[in-house]
């Protein structure tokens, strides 16, 4: 049987070339259609979703579990792990190659399987454990301290040492196509000798990749980089909304609170790691040496492409505003993971881990409007003679990530948020 990620897989299913969704893909959401049936689990295959509970009634589908893809989240299938999941991808890929009748000529069974995308709801794909966002972009982390701290002292003493991360709130991510309404909280500008409580002005966004971790790990225990690896379950787009003047004023000493917590948004697709697996690439050499536990023996990086679109109330469409790649994070996911339980912080299936903003070594490669606008200075041009440092009630971002492969490409589809004013 051919491998799910053969490049000369076709599926009997019409899929463009730009799609982000053909065969060599298969990512995993969670949906609902107008048959009235409740949310459960389906896979995106260019303009459709697969139903795979009606496969699973159907007996075409049999994880060794009854009802995985019934419920309203993936949990219950990551759970199941790796092995599970690569034997699922597969036989998914099998049933919708083009030389494989059995889904193909089922008429009946068809019908129900293949729902039209125009026709779904997306949900968010998983019950969230916990939320964790990494500050890993050399890129972004310079930059931001370049603006703060001078050119002398961009970086803090132990950022080349450890993936830097904090604690957010699991409560507040939600899916791709949720308002986002604007935070209100303490604020005090340079020239205000007192603090004043009130809506965020200075409100951003950070082009991020999440991943979702599948396995648990055990509290007290660490992690190796191969078991690190075989806990991931898959990425996401993730746009972590911060509000840096409620954040310049509270994060001393203890970092962001406030000014993140309000909303986290990710992609309603989960690109499974086994999907991306022909996009590894090396990550930026590491000087100095990582300690040994954050040693890596592979490439844990990934070739996969990022677009940021800004579009106003007065637009049509979103214009771009940022081309980057995941590929420049100084720190991996598979780093940030070992790190994250290294001090023996148990893991849970469902926690979100967040890359931190993902800017790269050109001007129109940085990865928020703190760093575009630089601080506010060097305003956006927009059509109409529209002009941005950061974001207003009424403006949306539209955030798309794809890897591109020989005639195909594997996508993440889209995670888009509209601002709305503060209650």
């Amino acid at each position: 049987m051919p491998h799910p990620n053969d490049p000369k897989l076709r599926s009997f299913i019409d899929v463009d070339a730009t799609s982000d969704f053909p065969i060599q893909n298969l990512p995993y959401g969670v949906f609902s259609s107008k048959d009235g049936l409740a949310p459960r689990v389906g896979v995106a295959i260019g303009n459709y979703v697969l139903d795979l509970w009606e496969l699973e009634q159907d007996s075409r589908l049999d994880v060794g579990a009854l009802g995985v893809f019934a419920g309203p989240t993936l949990n219950a299938f990551m759970a199941l792990g790796p092995k599970v999941w690569s034997q699922t991808r597969a036989r998914i890929s099998e049933l919708l190659r083009h030389d494989n009748p059995e889904l193909r000529d089922n008429s009946e069974l068809r019908s129900r399987a293949l729902v039209p995308m125009a026709n779904v709801k997306l949900y968010l794909p998983i019950a969230v454990a916990g939320y964790t966002d990494f500050y890993s972009s050399r890129e972004h982390a310079t930059n931001v301290g370049v603006m703060f701290r001078g050119k002398d002292n961009a970086l803090q003493p132990n950022w080349l040492h450890m993936p830097i991360g904090y604690n957010g709130r699991a409560s507040t991510v939600v899916v791709s196509g949720t308002k986002v309404r604007r935070p209100r909280g303490q604020l005090k500008p340079p020239t205000a000798e007192v603090p004043s409580f009130g809506a965020c002005k200075r409100l951003d966004f950070e082009l991020e990749m999440g991943f979702v971790v599948g396995q648990p790990s055990k509290m007290g225990e660490m992690l190796t980089e191969s078991q690190a690896e075989e806990m991931i379950f898959g990425f996401v787009i993730l746009n972590d909304w911060s509000a840096r003047d409620i954040q310049q004023w509270e994060y001393v000493p203890l970092g962001p609170f406030q000014g993140k917590a309000f909303g986290t948004s990710i992609s309603p697709w989960i690109v499974t790691r086994e999907a991306l697996e022909p996009f590894r690439v090396h990550g930026p050499a590491q000087d100095p040496a990582p300690l040994p536990y954050l040693k890596q023996a592979q490439a844990n990086n990934y070739d996969l492409q990022l677009d940021v679109g800004l579009r106003t109330p007065a637009m049509n469409e979103a214009m771009r505003i940022s081309r980057t790649n995941f590929k420049y994070m100084y720190w991996s996911s598979v780093q940030q993971l070992v790190h994250h339980a290294s001090s023996g912080c148990a893991m849970n299936v469902g926690d979100v881990l967040g890359s931190g903003t993902i800017s790269g070594p050109d001007k129109d490669a940085r990865g928020s409007l703190l760093e575009i606008s630089w601080n506010g200075t060097e305003p956006i041009e927009l059509p109409g003679g529209a002009k941005r440092t950061f974001l207003e009630d009424g403006d949306s971002l539209v955030m798309r990530g794809w890897c591109q492969g020989d005639g195909y490409r594997v996508g993440f589809g889209e995670v888009e948020g509209t601002i709305l004013p503060a209650e």
